[in-house]
């Protein structure tokens, strides 16, 4: 706990630093945030900042300058039906992040493929954490997590305290930690395997070789609910322990010891985050990871689980709610099947769904800005000309002439900086929403304090933008 001033009420939340959401109550004295109740004691600091954004500025003769609310969201859904008359939908991209609430994000997405149609949506999420997305969808058919941080038992604390209490318990569990460096969290482990970098898919190719080689299969499960096992086994076939030691420098015995405590175990919960994401063969070991997981038979098992972590408090927001390439959840835009169902669910027309190609990630769309076919990009609580790589390049196309720039956050960034038209939102604790974790636990973070000025919430703001627009149903419903 971490607190300013006496609080006179405390109103629950959730912490919004990490994809873990745990529990945690707001402290408000005299309409301020003045603490929090947590694990997590910095959150909340970015509230009451003294550059917060409270006004939409609009860019007159080459400078932002204040204006309105009407006269900002008049100016955007002029130019948005100025664009969309003379490219089409398609005129017209939107960049998010893992930062908002899930109602937020779910309008959003119904704004761009319901209303607009337009397979230009992506989110930051895409730099952090599209591996785990990618390897779901390739392992499960679905990007949903098949593994509960509950496993852990312990609650209200971060999921590295859960592993070290359980350590410190009376029935410690097996921790096997796979890092190139020999971090705090190896230390504490049974088994260390330090890979060299680069080499994650040769380790896990070994592992599965072992696993195979010994029998510890489960047949049954792998004989009625996996397909491409023949596949597996000639891939993993060459990856005996010394092939592997050769590859990652990872000790056969050390190899050896790992995979048989794999396979001998009654449960397994495996974690993913940065390090197998941002590494070579990226989603190809996160898929090795799944796959080990399939092979035991551990999936839907109690103590068991898959848990491809999240960088961001709602990335996974995101992309269930369709808003980063994805479609709501979980739907498979390959699928005929799921596309008429959320059409008949939004009430549109099936055509209108725009899913006949893979949806437009961030790279294509700053393609698209370049050669002219999107002229109005639209960012929503994320700072691509900090985060995206070739920065030169990013600047260059959102201060080009042609193109139409909005930007909503809470703070001025970079990116606020080139913007035609800034819309000041409330953050976290200025709204109430839901959002979920890492393993789809639901959480609800009340309204605790006003926003700033005349800051709203991203909800508000894509209804207002919904409502001005005349997006409608085919049943000519708002």
């Amino acid at each position: 706990m971490r607190v300013l001033d006496t609080p006179d009420k405390w109103v629950q939340s959730a912490c919004v630093l990490c994809s873990n959401g745990c529990g945690l109550d707001i402290g408000v004295k005299d309409g301020r945030v003045v603490g929090v109740r947590s694990r997590a004691t910095t959150c909340w600091e970015s509230i009451h900042h003294p550059d917060r954004l409270k006004h939409p500025p609009i860019r007159r003769n080459g400078k932002l300058e204040r204006a309105s609310w009407d006269e900002a969201m008049s100016l955007i859904v002029d130019k948005a039906k100025e664009i969309r008359a003379r490219l089409t939908n398609h005129g017209i991209g939107f960049y998010t992040s893992g930062q908002l609430f899930l109602e937020e994000y779910y309008v959003l997405a119904m704004i761009g493929k319901a209303g607009l149609n337009t397979l230009h949506m992506d989110g930051n999420t895409r730099l952090c954490t599209a591996t785990a997305a990618a390897s779901m969808r390739e392992s499960f058919g679905s990007d949903g997590q098949p593994g509960l941080m509950g496993i852990l038992t312990i609650r209200n604390t971060v999921l590295w305290c859960r592993i070290l209490d359980r350590l410190d318990g009376a029935y410690p569990p097996k921790l096997i930690v796979v890092d190139p460096r020999r971090s705090e969290t190896a230390k504490r482990a049974t088994i260390h395997l330090a890979p060299k970098i680069g080499t994650n898919v040769a380790l896990l190719n070994g592992v599965q070789h072992l696993l195979l080689k010994n029998g510890w299969v489960n047949e049954e499960f792998v004989s009625e609910h996996v397909v491409g096992l023949q596949q597996l086994e000639v891939v993993v076939k060459e990856y005996t322990p010394e092939y592997v030691m050769r590859i990652t420098g990872v000790p056969t015995t050390l190899l050896e010891e790992a995979a048989k405590i794999m396979g001998t175990s009654n449960s397994l919960l495996s974690t993913a985050l940065q390090g197998v994401y941002q590494s070579n063969q990226a989603t190809a070991a996160a898929c090795q990871i799944n796959n080990i997981n399939l092979l035991l038979g551990h999936i839907g098992k109690p103590g068991s689980g898959i848990l491809q972590m999240n960088s961001q408090p709602t990335a996974q927001n995101n992309r269930e709610t369709g808003c980063d390439g994805e479609y709501p959840g979980f739907r498979n835009f390959l699928n005929q099947q799921h596309m008429q169902e959320i059409a008949d669910h939004w009430n549109i027309d099936l055509i209108r769904m725009p899913h006949w190609n893979q949806p437009t990630h961030i790279q294509n769309m700053l393609n698209y800005i370049e050669n002219g076919s999107i002229e109005m990009f639209w960012v929503s609580g994320t700072n691509p000309l900090v985060s995206l790589p070739n920065l030169h390049r990013v600047r260059e196309l959102f201060t080009k002439p042609d193109l139409f720039l909005v930007v909503q956050d809470i703070l001025p960034t970079e990116t606020t900086a080139v913007a035609d038209v800034v819309l000041p939102a409330a953050q976290w604790a200025e709204k109430t929403g839901c959002f979920t974790n890492a393993d789809r636990t639901m959480h609800l973070s009340q309204k605790a304090v006003e926003p700033p000025g005349e800051a709203k919430a991203d909800l508000d703001i894509f209804l207002d933008f919904g409502r001005r627009m005349g997006l409608r149903t085919k049943m000519e419903d708002p």
